[in-house]
């Protein structure tokens, strides 16, 4: 495994405690960095620090809560830079035609997906832009490109999140802070039990290399993403599809 510079940084992950957000954390760890952990579920994040070690810590945050987030943003800024934050946490809102899906499922998970992110970019960037440095990335879902039948909501939610990485990215291009974004295939994790078996398999059908990607492939990129080798990209969307996406 290539070893990615990440010495010294220190970065927020939301929905760091399982899934891809915990491979990252253990990716960036393995670089150099400590990582601070965003997660609803608290049991869970006990158990991702036990599993991480010193470098890692972490915050019980609703991440659609302004208040919530605003506090955690505070106290993570008091114990030094944020350098980093990765945009990880999402749900799928389960399955069904649009016009069949509940509003309150619609609404939160573009909560969840979309405005937990404006939230969290909206409480850390003005230290980034102070420091003259930051990385952001956000991770959106080939379904936000594509839009994936009997999923609307979540498509939509993550189509808003490329939009929203863009126009944050060009907002800060001249600020010393980079924002991107990642566009998966499927990855076999914990958010899988949201789904339906007909989905699962509608998703795996349509990647040409016949297999979901693993939380350790999308881990990498971020941690590129995250890392001072980045540095002429933002407000660009980068794919890991294996092959299911041709733009």
């Amino acid at each position: 495994m290539n070893r990615i510079d990440l010495e010294g940084r220190r970065a927020v992950i939301t929905g760091g405690a399982r899934g891809i957000g915990l491979a990252t954390a253990a990716r960036m760890i393995d670089s150099g960095a400590r990582v601070i952990l965003w997660d609803v579920d608290g049991a869970a994040i006990d158990a991702a620090v036990a599993s991480l070690g010193d470098p890692a810590s972490g915050t019980v945050v609703d991440l659609t809560d302004e208040i919530a987030v605003e506090a955690a943003a505070t106290a993570a800024l008091a114990d030094g830079a944020v350098d980093i934050l990765v945009n990880n946490a999402g749900i799928t809102g389960g399955n069904g035609k649009t016009w069949e899906l509940d509003p309150a499922i619609w609404r939160r998970t573009l909560a969840v997906n979309l405005v937990g992110p404006y939230l969290t970019a909206r409480a850390l960037v003005p230290a980034m832009i102070a420091a003259g440095y930051g990385r952001i990335v956000n991770v959106a879902s080939i379904a936000g490109k594509e839009g994936n039948p009997n999923a609307s909501h979540y498509s939509a939610s993550k189509a808003g999140l490329i939009g929203l990485t863009k126009s944050l990215g060009k907002e800060l291009a001249g600020a010393g802070v980079l924002v991107n974004c990642v566009t998966p295939a499927a990855a076999r994790t914990a958010i899988f039990d949201q789904m339906s078996q007909e989905h699962i398999d509608y998703m795996l059908s349509k990647i040409p290399m016949n297999r979901f990607v693993e939380p350790a492939e999308i881990a990498a990129l971020i941690v590129w993403l995250s890392s001072q080798d980045c540095s002429f990209s933002t407000g660009a969307v980068f794919d890991i599809s294996g092959a299911r996406a041709v733009y």
